[in-house]
């Protein structure tokens, strides 16, 4: 093999050692976690270390057999559920491995029965045991259902991106022995190529999952929270309306994923203009939360390129999330302006506000700057302790005739 294809084996070697270690990091930091912070008494702790070292031990000693995949996924299984019911920072952390070895592990549909256990068990372990009434316990296995829909859609990604780098690699391979002649030169420009297309492949499907799974997963949590309360309150309408606007987030969001997958565009954009399509996500945003939401447009609109309409729809999308996630505000507001030259998307709200000096936004800020910048354009944020969040991007206007780049 060429000097290319060493250091990228080398890299991937670095990627397996890193991947083999995770599970025994995320058995420390709960093991950490529910020693400092529980209230466990001498034998409790002395079960947990007990629990955790067999579970270290059956990690380490079948962990990697692939003939023993269903056994050692359900000896797995049964120890993150001890640990979960001895305390629930378990279920935290320690509780993904099942979900990551029982979809590398297992095969067909056995890899949704680990799933699906693995689910049941953390579920357990935060909310308690369902209450013994029907309308709870389709609750709880709507729930466990969600869930399992959505490890395997970021499974599924997760083994698209990896198929998609195997072929990139084989592809640089060919084309080094085609051009022998000037390796040198050929080769360097293939594998910037090649991690260039990967890197941008992995960043657009994270920005999207971010922008669209998550946020829905997110949304379904917190409808099936609220359905929850209902049920116990006795509201069968409210449970009712939260338990079908958690179902058509989830359905939403499986449309979104294969959308992302093949690199189509947002649905909303489809059939409708940039000003109406956002409207209707305001609007449609502002029933789910409850929140205040207005929308309006300036200037004189006119059809922009597909890729600048897209990063203007996908901002605003996660500025809104945000601003339903940690704001606490009672009113948003958000302005498409046109101007000659440049379009802007104004997104402010009431809410508690944050420190900009000490806090980064996460990687939803992240994703929005790279959506700008990528265009070419900026994004700005203004924000203070109790004084709201102003989020503020500007693209170039480019026309649907204007080639970007």
């Amino acid at each position: 093999m060429t000097e290319t294809a060493d250091r990228l084996d080398v890299r991937e070697q670095r990627l397996e050692r890193l991947t083999a270690a995770v599970p025994y990091v995320l058995l420390a930091a709960s093991t950490a976690l529910a020693l400092l912070t529980g209230q466990h008494t001498p034998v409790d702790v002395l079960v947990i270390l007990g629990l955790v070292a067999l579970s270290a031990v059956w990690i380490a000693a079948l962990g990697r057999r692939v003939s023993l995949g269903p056994l050692y996924v359900a000896g797995l299984i049964v120890l993150i559920g001890a640990l979960c019911a001895r305390d629930m920072w378990f279920a935290s952390f320690f509780a993904f491995v099942g979900y990551v070895h029982s979809w590398q592990r297992l095969r067909g549909a056995w890899r949704y029965v680990g799933l699906a256990a693995t689910a049941a068990i953390s579920i357990t372990a935060f909310l308690g045991p369902p209450a013994p009434t029907p309308a709870a316990i389709a609750v709880r296995l709507f729930f466990v259902a969600a869930l399992v829909a959505l490890v395997s859609l970021f499974s599924h990604l997760g083994d698209v991106t990896l198929e998609r780098s195997v072929e990139r690699k084989h592809m640089v391979e060919q084309l080094e022995a085609v051009i022998h002649e000037n390796e040198g030169l050929h080769a360097q420009l293939l594998v910037q190529a090649h991690e260039a297309g990967v890197l941008d492949e992995r960043q657009r499907i994270a920005r999207d999952i971010h922008d669209t799974i998550a946020q829905g997963l997110a949304g379904i949590i917190t409808q099936l929270q609220a359905a929850e309360r209902a049920d116990d309150a006795g509201r069968d309408d409210d449970r009712r309306r939260r338990i079908e606007v958690a179902t058509r987030l989830a359905r939403e969001s499986l449309a979104e994923a294969r959308r992302s997958v093949h690199a189509v565009g947002p649905v909303q954009l489809e059939s409708a203009q940039l000003p109406d399509a956002l409207a209707a996500v305001v609007a449609e945003w502002g029933d789910r939360t409850g929140v205040r939401a207005e929308f309006s447009a300036v200037g004189r609109v006119r059809p922009l390129h597909p890729e600048v309409e897209v990063a203007l729809l996908r901002i605003s999308q996660e500025a809104l999330a945000n601003a339903g996630a940690y704001a606490r505000a009672g009113r948003v507001k958000l302005t498409l302006t046109f101007m000659d030259d440049v379009v802007t998307l104004d997104v402010r709200d009431d809410g508690v506000g944050f420190d900009t000096a000490t806090t980064d936004g996460g990687f939803g800020l992240t994703s929005m700057r790279q959506r700008a910048t990528r265009l070419g354009g900026t994004l700005d944020l203004e924000s203070e302790p109790g004084a709201g969040t102003a989020i503020s991007a500007t693209v170039p206007a480019h026309s649907r005739e204007t080639p970007l780049g």
